[in-house]
């Protein structure tokens, strides 16, 4: 069958909306300055309307991996669940100027999700998040055209929780697997490990070809807190894991083989989300090329560097233009 795609993704369809606040509009909201905390529909409908002007864009850790992944001049594929709404068409305009598929239905009665930014004056971000439609992916929302087209299917563990959520997931595997595709998965977040460790366990022996996962996803998969330890019992679970460290770079591990690569130095981190997202981006984007393991680490590596030096959870300027100056 065609390769259409290098990567597909899975994941929550979110939309970012960061707007400046004061502290007295946190306050008077009852928001606690720096935190994040997930609201319902009704909550969110209400301070959204009460926000200053806003940016808004396509979100989401799937999707920022998938908006990476294009940035590097890759060809993507996004499957998410949006509503009929204003926020609805922000994300689909987004993701489509980019360049990305995008498929999924929209649900008619639901709200997009959405993550509402508030930015206070000394820079610190306060986060409410909706999840709306995005939580109620199903099976049936899974586009087996897109899935049997891209070299790769890209599963966001945020996804686990949701139960129809992890039954589109097992459809796409099927799909991938009989069509000849590779299957990736990204752990996402400690806690999604530690409530769904059975089944992801499961999930990543007999379905996974490559693992994503920072430290703190790794052991708490493998319960311990020594890292090395953790390395050697995701060895062979996978055919390749890629597990980040933040400063200290990254370990990669497939079959024997070990690499260990150097995270990009930066003059100062402002802003860690989004580092994994853009890690996988570049990771995959190397993979779906045919370059070794430790090239597409390096690849990986130059993409979260780019991320954090800014503000967001996406490249402000061109990957693959800093990949050629990296000589990557």
């Amino acid at each position: 069958m065609t390769t259409l795609y290098d990567v597909a993704a899975i994941g929550n369809a979110i939309v970012d909306v960061i707007s400046p606040a004061s502290d007295d509009f946190l306050s008077d909201r009852g928001l606690i300055k720096g935190t994040m905390r997930l609201i319902d529909d009704v909550e969110a409908q209400a301070l959204y309307a009460r926000m200053a002007a806003a940016v808004e864009a396509s979100g989401g850790s799937a999707c920022n991996s998938i908006a990476g992944l294009s940035s590097f001049g890759g060809r993507g594929a996004f499957i998410g669940k949006i509503g009929v709404d204003e926020l609805g068409a922000v994300f689909t305009h987004d993701i489509e100027a980019l360049g990305v598929r995008f498929g999924g239905v929209p649900l008619t009665d639901g709200v997009t999700g959405r993550c509402l930014i508030n930015v206070t004056p000394d820079g610190e971000r306060t986060m409410t998040t909706c999840l709306g439609a995005a939580a109620l992916l199903e099976p049936s929302d899974v586009d087996s055209a897109i899935i049997e087209a891209a070299a790769v299917v890209y599963l966001e563990g945020y996804l686990f929780d949701p139960e129809p959520a992890r039954r589109a997931f097992a459809k796409a595997a099927g799909l991938a697997r009989a069509s000849g595709r590779l299957i990736a998965l990204t752990l996402s977040d400690a806690f999604v490990v530690e409530r769904h460790r059975g089944a992801l366990l499961g999930f990543i022996e007999s379905e996974v070809d490559i693992l994503f996962a920072n430290e703190a996803e790794i052991t708490a998969l493998y319960q311990t807190k020594d890292f090395d330890e953790a390395v050697a019992a995701a060895r062979g679970k996978a055919k390749i894991s890629a597990i980040t460290r933040g400063k200290q770079g990254s370990t990669i591990i497939s079959g024997d083989e070990t690499h260990h690569v150097n995270a990009v130095p930066i003059e100062k981190v402002v802003d860690t989300t989004g580092a994994g997202d853009q890690y996988a981006a570049g990771f995959l984007h190397g993979l779906a090329r045919g370059l070794s393991l430790d090239h597409c680490g390096r690849l990986g590596s130059l993409a979260a560097a780019e991320v954090i030096a800014h503000y967001g959870p996406r490249p402000q300027v061109s990957l693959r233009d800093l990949a050629t100056q990296a000589g990557l």
